[in-house]
């Protein structure tokens, strides 16, 4: 008996406890929105964190409580934005999905050398002596750092130069980030021209230093039909918004860096 006493004394305890437990529990019970886990299953779940969320769960919540747009997600692409929107019966508005595209040309067949890097395989490093080992300091350094940090496998490394898979890329910006030239662009996906050079220098420096660089001689600008081209500081510049993808551009191109690099989707 005296066993009993203790025992039937915990349990007594241990029951009232479970029942304030569950009482307090239904009290101060935090409700949580049923679309946030419907929105989360649309979501591709790559949690890259491009969308400035603590991955696809973050964004689920600020899609839901926050009113953000589904478009806030650079991976899904047209139809998951679409398929959110209707779900949350909201319009999808204009939306523009960007592909990742490095604006350089020059391999290790193009462009000229400065000096020969053995150093760690890092574009970061290579930059901080004296821009790195390519005479033309806008260039790409081709040590992949680039390729490193991109979480779908999009970008190969070969000949000395960085070469986005347009298929495989998302558009997350992790590349754009991660480049220490800031010669990777996001640009809208149908946008099918695109100028492969980032080199400010003028002419004549430009074409000395790589083969395939721009050298400003402004043909693309006169012959382009929609005014969509304009020269910035020694290199040509198209605007998505005008271009019509009629490739006059490309064609007067001498040094051929104007390429055509649609991706249907």
């Amino acid at each position: 008996m005296s066993i009993l006493v203790p025992v039937a004394v915990i349990s007594g305890l241990g029951l009232a406890f479970g029942l304030g437990l569950s009482y307090a529990s239904k009290v101060f019970e935090v409700k949580v929105d049923e679309r946030i886990g419907k929105v989360r299953e649309l979501l591709p779940g790559a949690n890259c964190g491009a969308c400035g969320y603590s991955g696809c769960d973050g964004l689920a919540e600020a899609i839901v409580n926050e009113g953000v747009h589904a478009s806030r997600c650079p991976v899904g692409g047209i139809a998951v934005v679409n398929a959110i929107s209707d779900f949350m019966g909201v319009d999808e508005g204009s939306i523009d999905v960007n592909v990742a595209r490095v604006l350089c040309q020059g391999n290790c067949d193009n462009v000229k050398m400065k000096y020969n890097y053995l150093g760690i395989e890092d574009c970061h490093a290579a930059n901080v002596l004296a821009g790195g080992m390519d005479a033309c300091n806008y260039g790409c350094l081709g040590l992949g750092s680039c390729k490193k940090v991109c979480p779908f496998d999009a970008i190969v490394v070969e000949n000395g130069l960085a070469t986005i898979i347009a298929e495989k890329c998302t558009g997350c910006g992790k590349c754009v980030a991660e480049c220490p030239k800031a010669i990777i662009k996001l640009i809208p996906v149908l946008s099918g021209f695109t100028v492969k050079c980032n080199s400010h220098d003028k002419g004549a420096i430009a074409r000395k230093n790589c083969k395939v660089g721009c050298i400003a001689c402004q043909k693309c600008v006169k012959v382009c039909p929609s005014e969509a081209i304009t020269m910035m500081d020694n290199v040509a510049v198209i605007d998505s918004q005008k271009c019509t993808n009629c490739g006059e551009c490309a064609a007067v191109c001498p040094q051929k860096c104007i390429t055509n690099t649609i991706v249907q989707r």
